[in-house]
């Protein structure tokens, strides 16, 4: 892990840690909500029973959270698991029914809660995109 991508997985793994926490106990109503949503971008979901559903969401949110505090995890391991779940969270935005304006994208006042997550997919790239630099990258120069 480079020390730039320290405060990246920092906020956004103890973000997701505290969410999946939060889930544990979930009542059968809320992750029947969840569900619902969930299946709009992953239509199977839809075959799980609510509350197991709950105890999955939960426990998938906890394991990547704890992935990307975990230091020694390689950090592009760890902005792919998060970029898949921040992909998953704006394609659920974008096909729920009521959660962006007229014109598909802008967050109706219903759409920001799910529509400011968009801020993890910017924080998955980097940690996608990133590479270990060769030795001479910093000190190579175009000759004069």
């Amino acid at each position: 892990m480079r020390l730039t991508h320290i405060p990246l997985r920092l906020t956004t793994g103890a973000f997701i840690l505290n969410a999946g926490w939060g889930k544990r106990h979930l009542d059968k109503d809320s992750a029947a909500g969840l569900q619902a949503m969930a299946a709009r971008v992953i239509p199977p979901v839809s075959r799980i029973d609510a509350g197991k559903f709950g105890k999955i969401l939960s426990y998938a949110e906890i394991t990547l959270g704890a992935a990307l505090l975990t230091p020694f995890l390689p950090s592009r391991l760890a902005g792919i698991g998060l970029g898949i779940f921040s992909g998953s969270m704006f394609t659920m935005y974008l096909r729920t029914p009521g959660m962006t304006l007229e014109d598909g994208i802008r967050p109706s006042p219903q759409g920001t809660a799910l529509a400011k997550d968009i801020w993890m997919l910017g924080i998955a790239a980097p940690l996608v995109l990133d590479r270990k630099p060769r030795p001479g990258d910093a000190t190579r120069r175009s000759p004069s």
